[in-house]
């Protein structure tokens, strides 16, 4: 796991730019000039940990900068052949360019930016993987191309900072994150999951190369139990290559407890897991059900128990390893878990994410399979008297949306981490910056599933994971997200997916290998008091903070921002209003 920056073009602030990528490769650092471009290379060690596999990497007049891991790299030597010079993994990918050009992705198992230069060629060929588990930022106007793991290193380059890019902000809003391609900055962009970029002659193409697949192959429940069983062994035994130790994140659901659990049994030693709690709020708190699982499978526990104090003290930092507005307050307590890691000399953990998108975890899908088959139900004249009703049953609630959706026959699901809808954006910003949503696939099972993998996964839970782990030097490996497991299960029959409870063929592999204590109990997202803390430590500085930012913006209408802090304040519009002050605090620091 490394961090990665380059460009066609020399420039004195590379080094100066570098040092935003430091905490992504803290073991070695690098800077090589070949043809008037600049690449840079910052090392976390953790396969091959000899100076062979330091990088920028070059063989045979290829040169690569590769932040990841290939988990089946051993695999792929011996497959295709490939003649390798060094243990690493990077070295891969050279060799299998020189193969197969560009046709190579598909046979990646990992997770994965990179960017292989060809020196005969004069061609950047870049690339990130599959879900989106790794960034890759970049930025190309008048023929200059940056690319890098942090938008900080990219601005460093640049000789003024980009403009606010209003239609990400409209995304943040709604999604929690910027959507596709867009950053907060115009003109910086992402590359993004499953794409590559490719860079000749002053020609940059972008493309897919990889997609779902929804055929239903699978139609047998005992068939498909057996398989995702041996998927899941796969997944987490692959995810175990290292040169240095693996723990595991242990929140005490399901998921991460399965993946400890399996972790346990396939490595048959005790392992280090981890865990957050809360002091004040043991509500918010699953400590409890942490322990459970770590008794059970014989685990070096470490919980780590966090305070207001310790939140406060740790909002800036977390807001800064971010980069730019991120709506997941989750982030500060993973931001305080990492760091513990760290400082326990652990480059390497497992995590859950991933499980709640494939095997259907969250609650919500079952609620709102029930409004898709209200909607059938409905005929044409049913369907006209409620869209001539519709604007008086309007209110806040979640409910009457969903009803106004079906009635005008929009999008009824576009993502578990929607915060403001439609209407709300109205209300809040004084012109919606406006951009195209994706059309729902036809079952509904599918469509929350895949959805949720790009958007709320994709897009909002793994960008999070990825900036606040590697601010402090942590890499965070995710065996459902194995593109086999996913793949796999997208082939599985609908009805056998949703069964008669949420995770339903999960729970029952689960139930041969964690205690039924984990199993039954209610699901609990990874949840944090902000909003009591936040109200107890800034109070009325949050809405002054807002307003005074907004006087400059000119973005919002004042009276919503009024209203919706005054409902936070009473427990409900919570998101909303830590999504506004997110971004007040950003836009106050890079702008005004």
């Amino acid at each position: 796991m490394c961090g990665i920056l380059g460009g066609n073009f020399l420039h004195n602030n590379f080094s100066h730019a570098l040092k935003y990528i430091e905490n992504r490769g803290p073991d070695f650092q690098e800077i090589k000039i070949i043809n008037k471009n600049t690449f840079c290379h910052t090392r976390l060690s953790i396969i091959d940990l000899d100076n062979e596999a330091n990088q920028p990497m070059v063989f045979d007049e290829i040169l690569i900068v590769f932040n990841g891991e290939i988990y089946n790299y051993q695999e792929l030597i011996k497959e295709h052949n490939l003649h390798c010079k060094t243990k690493s993994d990077t070295e891969v990918l050279i060799r299998l360019y020189q193969k197969y050009d560009k046709e190579f992705l598909n046979y990646l198992n990992g997770m994965f930016s990179f960017c292989i230069y060809d020196i005969k060629k004069d061609s950047f060929f870049c690339a990130r993987d599959r879900y989106g588990k790794k960034p890759f930022f970049y930025y190309y106007e008048n023929s200059k191309f940056i690319f890098s793991s942090s938008l900080r290193s990219i601005l460093a380059l640049l000789e003024k900072k980009p403009s606010l890019n209003k239609v990400a902000l409209s995304q943040y809003m709604q999604y929690f994150v910027s959507l596709g391609e867009n950053t907060f900055y115009n003109g910086i962009k992402k590359l993004e999951a499953a794409s590559f970029l490719t860079l000749e002659k002053n020609q940059i193409h972008i493309k897919k190369y990889y997609k779902i697949n929804t055929y239903k192959k699978i139609k047998e429940e005992s068939r498909a139990l057996e398989d995702i069983e041996k998927l899941l062994f796969n997944s987490v035994e692959k995810r175990l290559t290292s040169d240095v130790e693996v723990a595991s994140l242990l929140s005490g659901g399901i998921d991460s407890s399965l993946i400890s659990a399996l972790y346990t049994k396939i490595s048959g030693k005790k392992i280090n897991t981890f865990s957050v709690g809360y002091e004040e709020y043991e509500n918010y708190s699953e400590l409890n059900y942490a322990e459970i699982t770590a008794k059970h499978i014989g685990s070096n526990h470490h919980p780590l128990v966090i305070n207001q104090k310790d939140f406060i003290n740790a909002f800036e930092s977390t807001l800064e390893a971010l980069e730019e507005p991120h709506a997941d307050s989750a982030a500060i307590p993973l931001y305080l878990l990492t760091k513990k890691i760290k400082d326990m000399e652990i480059k390497t953990v497992l995590s859950g994410e991933g499980s709640d998108e494939i095997f259907l975890g969250y609650d919500n899908y079952a609620k709102f399979l029930k409004y898709y088959e209200f909607e059938k139900t409905l005929s044409t004249s049913q369907t006209q008297f409620l869209d001539s009703i519709i604007i008086a049953l309007q209110n806040n609630t979640k409910e009457s949306e969903y009803l106004r959706r079906i009635i005008k026959k929009e999008n009824l699901y576009n993502s578990f981490g929607e915060v403001f809808t439609s209407i709300q954006k109205k209300k809040l910003f004084k012109k919606v910056p406006t951009f195209k949503s994706e059309t729902a696939k036809k079952d509904p099972v599918d469509w929350m599933s895949y959805i949720d993998l790009k958007i709320w996964l994709g897009e909002g839970l793994l960008s999070k994971v990825d900036r606040i782990s590697m601010a402090n030097s942590l890499e965070v490996r995710t065996p459902f997200l194995d593109y086999n497991l996913v793949n796999y299960m997208f082939s599985v029959q609908s009805d056998i997916k949703v069964g008669n409870t949420n995770k339903y063929l999960l729970k029952k592999i689960a139930s041969k290998y964690i205690p039924k204590e984990i199993i039954n109990r209610t699901k609990k997202g990874f949840n944090s008091p902000f909003n009591e803390w936040i109200q107890a430590e800034y109070k009325d500085e949050i809405l002054a903070l807002i307003l005074r930012v907004n006087k400059q913006s000119n973005l919002f209408n004042e009276n919503y921002l009024k209203e919706i802090y005054h409902l936070a304040k009473s427990r409900k519009f919570k998101q909303h209003l830590w999504s506004i002050y997110i971004f007040s605090k950003w836009f106050d620091k890079e702008y005004l």
